[in-house]
């Protein structure tokens, strides 16, 4: 009888057998392989995106409380689009050689310019800037078309327009006590054909007769920007223009006219850089400056003080536009991340904060109406100016860097006839050969 080890190890065999019989059968693609072992070759690592980082230089927003704010607000935009920005105050002869030289040479490391629309416009003509054209339209925001149209340079789109800028009469409300027959505070709030040079004069003098103070003031001394009140509202608001009637029979009445008005202003006034402070000191009630340098006055006492437009003159009444654009260097680097720099700075909310915070007015129309509190007091002012029926407004003659020596010459004439007293005429017929070839040498005519 077969044991039952051998029955069991006879199945096992034929167990084998059948096993591989099956694998001898199977297709051969059935059949995987032996695995060989391969070297591996790490995947070489991308290195992460260097972070951007723009240069932008300007020739506004310069003195310190206005650095400091311009760099708190570039946080917000850095944090938002990681990239980031160095903001560079320069003059404008500094700026000028800059864009000059970095253009020529091809070797451009500014981003953005910040400028008056006068000096983009200078170095529009020199090819120093780039068509912004190619860019589109910037959304959610409606330019002031006046500004709108002043941003291209022969039909080209050479800035986008950044910040307005104008000077007002800021007015202690205790003058209106003083105010003489036939003008009312009405007159002088709204700009009305009242409010003009003579009622400006015959207003200082009442004030004067009844304190015996000197109350109206202006910013003579070298810092201060008395050079555009000479050129920018005396003379077109007598003559029509700027420089083109500048030794005119027009010119010598305004200067007999501003000689008188000097009898009532303050002497200090050649030693104010700005009005702010002299009015809350009260020693002066009457001051003509920039927006932006009486904002401490308002915004420190809103109650005492009232903004009104200046006072016109025989050919009507006349005003700087300061109108302050963003620019892009011809053939500078990461344009794309400077027109996201542009759109940031002219969004209605921050065209806002720079109004409320430094002064200056915004170009959009959504801005204006974010503008409120004291400051909306500057904005309401200056609109008045702005839409006044007789104004005769007018721009910074674009001089390049001839520019000072335009200043200088109001101011020597001013110096000169004024404070010195020499012959009116024999003076301006001397500038004007100055003038003359100011605009000559930069190609510009006379306006």
């Amino acid at each position: 009888m077969v044991s039952s080890r051998v029955i069991l190890a006879g199945l096992v065999i034929l167990v084998i057998l059948v096993a591989s019989l099956f694998l001898l059968l199977r297709p051969a693609e059935e059949i995987a392989p032996t695995p060989t072992p391969t070297k591996v070759t790490p995947t070489p690592q991308t290195p992460p995106p260097k972070a951007v980082k723009l240069v932008w230089v300007s020739t506004q927003l310069a003195p310190a409380t206005e650095q400091a704010f311009v760099r708190e607000l570039l946080k917000d935009f850095t944090k938002e689009t990681g990239i980031e920005v160095e903001f560079v105050p320069l003059g404008y002869a500094e700026m000028a050689s800059k864009i000059e030289a970095e253009v020529t040479t091809g070797r451009v490391v500014t981003n953005l310019i910040g400028a008056l629309s006068t000096e983009i416009e200078f170095f529009a003509a020199r090819g120093w800037v780039e068509d912004l054209g190619r860019f589109g339209v910037l959304g959610k925001r409606t330019f002031f078309e006046s500004v709108e149209k002043a941003s291209y340079y022969k039909g080209v789109k050479v800035y986008v327009p950044w910040i307005i800028g104008t000077y007002v009469m800021v007015i202690n409300n205790k003058a209106f006590d003083y105010l003489p027959p036939g003008l009312t505070k009405e007159d002088v709030v709204k700009g009305s054909e009242k409010w003009t040079y003579d009622a400006l004069l015959e207003w200082a003098k009442r004030i004067t007769d009844a304190t015996g103070k000197k109350l109206v003031g202006f910013p003579v001394a070298p810092g201060g920007l008395f050079h555009r009140f000479l050129h920018g509202y005396l003379y077109p608001s007598y003559t029509g223009y700027q420089a083109k009637e500048f030794n005119s029979l027009d010119a010598v009445r305004a200067w007999e006219y501003l000689k008188e008005l000097w009898r009532y202003v303050n002497p200090a006034s050649t030693t104010w850089d700005a009005m702010a402070e002299p009015l809350l000191r009260e020693e002066v009630w009457i001051a003509w400056d920039h927006i932006a340098r009486i904002r401490a006055a308002i915004t420190t006492k809103p109650e005492e003080f009232t903004v009104a437009p200046v006072p016109a003159g025989p050919k009507g009444r006349g005003y700087i536009i300061v109108l302050g654009g963003l620019a892009i260097p011809k053939g500078a680097s990461n344009q794309d991340e400077a027109w996201k720099l542009i759109e940031f700075l002219t969004r209605p909310e921050v065209q806002a904060r720079v109004a409320e915070s430094v002064g200056w007015l915004p170009t959009t129309v959504e801005a204006e109406v974010r503008v409120t509190g004291p400051v909306g007091k500057i904005v309401e002012g200056s609109s008045r100016l702005l839409a006044s029926k007789d104004g005769i407004p007018v721009f910074i003659p674009p001089l390049g860097g001839k520019g000072g020596e335009f200043s200088s010459t109001y101011r020597e004439a001013f110096e000169r006839i004024v404070l010195r007293g020499e012959d009116i005429r024999m003076v301006l017929d001397e500038l004007m050969k100055r003038l003359i070839s100011i605009f000559e040498a930069v190609g510009v005519p006379l306006s």
